[in-house]
C-alpha cells in the first residue's frame, strides 16, 4: 500500500527533492516581501519552489528562481511570476547565513512554504550538495529501514 503526501494545513509549497539532492545543515524561518497579487497566488497554493535557492546581496538575503503563478483575477498590475522576492530576518541571522555561504559547496535552499497567522513564511535551509554515492546509499538506508518495520510489523501480528 503506497502512503501519499499529506500537506499540513497551513503548509503552501514543500522541496521534497532538497533533502534527496542536499545535506540540511541547519534551517531558518523567513518572512517573505509579497505584493497583493503574489499573496493571493500564494495562499491559492500556486507557487513553485523547486528550483528556488537564496542569495545574500547587500546585506539582504534574495529568494530567487522560485515561481509564483500569474493571479487569475488580478488586472494590470499583475505580479513578474519569476521576480526576486526580499527575505525579512533579523540582520544577525542575515551575517550569520552570508558568512556560511561563502564556504564551498555550501547553498541556501527553501525547503518549504506556509501560512503563520495570516503572512507567508519561508523554512530555508543551509544545505550542502551530496554526490551521486551518497544519494545512492541514502536510498540504500531507507529501504532497510522499510524492510525492518515490515519485519516487525509482520512479527507481531
Amino acid at each position: 500500500m503506497k502512503k501519499h503526501h499529506v500537506k499540513a494545513a497551513n503548509e503552501v509549497a514543500n522541496n521534497r527533492k532538497a533533502r534527496h539532492d542536499y545535506n540540511i545543515l541547519s534551517t531558518y524561518e523567513a518572512g517573505i516581501s509579497l505584493t497583493g497579487t503574489e499573496i493571493k497566488s500564494v495562499r491559492a497554493s500556486k507557487i513553485n519552489i523547486r528550483d528556488g535557492f537564496v542569495q545574500p546581496r547587500n546585506g539582504e538575503l534574495w529568494l530567487e528562481n522560485v515561481n509564483i503563478a500569474i493571479y487569475d483575477q488580478g488586472n494590470q498590475f499583475n505580479h513578474d511570476p519569476l521576480r526576486n522576492r526580499k527575505l525579512l530576518l533579523h540582520k544577525k541571522e542575515i551575517r550569520k547565513i552570508a558568512s556560511t555561504v561563502q564556504e564551498k559547496g555550501i547553498t541556501v535552499i527553501p525547503l518549504k512554504v506556509y501560512l503563520k497567522n495570516g503572512f507567508a513564511k519561508v523554512l530555508i535551509g543551509i544545505a550542502q550538495g551530496k554526490r551521486q554515492f551518497d544519494k545512492r546509499e541514502t536510498i540504500k538506508r531507507r529501504d532497510q529501514e522499510r524492510e525492518i518495520q515490515r519485519a516487525m510489523k509482520s512479527a507481531v501480528r
